[in-house]
Parts: structure tokens; C-alpha cells; sequence
């Protein structure tokens, strides 16, 4: 069982459901591929790439830290009662830095960030609007994160990990349970660029 495993298999009933909103991904133009032809690449520089990567040393707070403040002020205009925007530009606001965390949390040896990032997606893509309490359950998954983040808690985090996540999962679950008319109704594609 890998550690993701783990994840999976506690996934909550409430994650399961429609998605309200589907992000999606936006293919840009491969210009180095172009530039190198087609026929892959070989073994040698693919195990390089590998190597590289496992042995990434590069600091992940400062790139974590540029999407939890884009993450906050998502959630500052979210709670804005002045706020003009409409939902699913509110939930956008929110959704598009908790994707980057998702992705770039592994790379940097971070997988409790990818899992939490994780979580925090499923959410967003399954609420009909962004209201107060949602609002703080995005709160308390930027808190989560963030202390990961500060802590340097890398891999999965053990025990207290998987303690992290069944708190943020519960939170969801209540926040469900307490206004069920949140959850999905119609799905639609969500094609904001970015």
C-alpha cells in the first residue's frame, strides 16, 4: 500500500459526489519539443531527470508561500461583503493556488502538502458557492498547510499526517452534513484561463 494508498482508501463519502465544477487543464504549446523533434528521449537522460528531481534541494517555502498568500487573498475576497465578483470567480480565486500546491508539493518532497492541496481541491470543486463556513474550512486547510510548510514537515508527516488530514476530513464531513443543499447540484465545465 503506497502512502497515497492511504489517502484513498479514507476518502470521505461527501468527495465522492458530482463535481460542481470540473478545472480545466490548458495544454500550451510544447516549443522545446519542436525544437528537438519527436522519438523520445533516452534512457540515460531520463534517469538523469529522475535523479535530479529525487535529489531536489531547492527550498519549496518561498514558491509555497507565493501560493498560500494568493490562496488568502482568495479567501479576503471571498469574505468581502463588498465583494462583486460572482461564485465560481470567487471559488476560482481560491481553487487555481490550491491546484498549484497540489502539483508542486511532491516535487519538493512535500507529499502531506500534494494530500492536503488534494483534499482542498475536491472541496472546492464540489461546493455550490463559497459561503462563510466553507470559507473557513478553506482557512483551516491554508492553516494546515502553512504549518507544514513552516515546520518542513517532509514525506507524509506519519502519524500526525494522517491525524492532519482526518481532522480536515471531518470538517468537510460536518460542513456537509450541517448544509447539505451545498453539495453539488449541476455540474458544469470550469474553463477559466489563468
Amino acid at each position: 500500500m503506497t502512502n497515497d494508498d492511504r489517502y484513498i482508501e479514507k476518502t470521505p463519502a461527501h468527495f465522492n459526489q458530482e463535481r460542481k465544477r470540473k478545472a480545466e487543464y490548458i495544454k500550451p504549446p510544447n516549443t522545446l519539443k519542436a525544437k528537438v523533434g519527436s522519438g523520445g528521449l533516452s534512457e540515460q537522460i531520463l534517469q538523469k531527470a529522475q535523479a535530479l528531481l529525487e535529489n531536489n534541494s531547492v527550498d519549496f517555502q518561498p514558491l509555497a508561500e507565493m501560493y498560500l498568500s494568493s490562496l488568502m487573498r482568495g479567501i479576503e475576497i471571498a469574505t468581502d461583503p463588498n465583494t462583486e465578483s460572482d461564485t465560481e470567480s470567487l471559488i476560482s480565486g481560491m481553487l487555481y493556488p490550491s491546484m498549484q500546491l497540489k502539483a508542486n508539493g511532491g516535487m519538493f518532497h512535500y507529499p502531506l502538502v500534494t494530500n492536503i492541496a488534494d483534499r482542498l481541491v475536491q472541496f472546492l470543486e464540489v461546493i455550490e458557492e463559497p459561503d462563510i463556513d466553507a470559507v473557513e474550512i478553506v482557512l483551516a486547510f491554508h492553516t494546515t498547510i502553512r504549518a507544514v510548510i513552516i515546520g518542513k514537515i517532509t514525506g507524509t508527516g506519519g502519524r500526525h499526517g494522517d491525524e492532519l488530514m482526518g481532522a480536515l476530513n471531518e470538517a468537510c464531513t460536518r460542513y456537509f452534513e450541517r448544509y447539505p443543499e451545498n453539495k453539488t447540484k449541476t455540474p458544469q465545465e470550469y474553463g477559466v484561463e489563468f
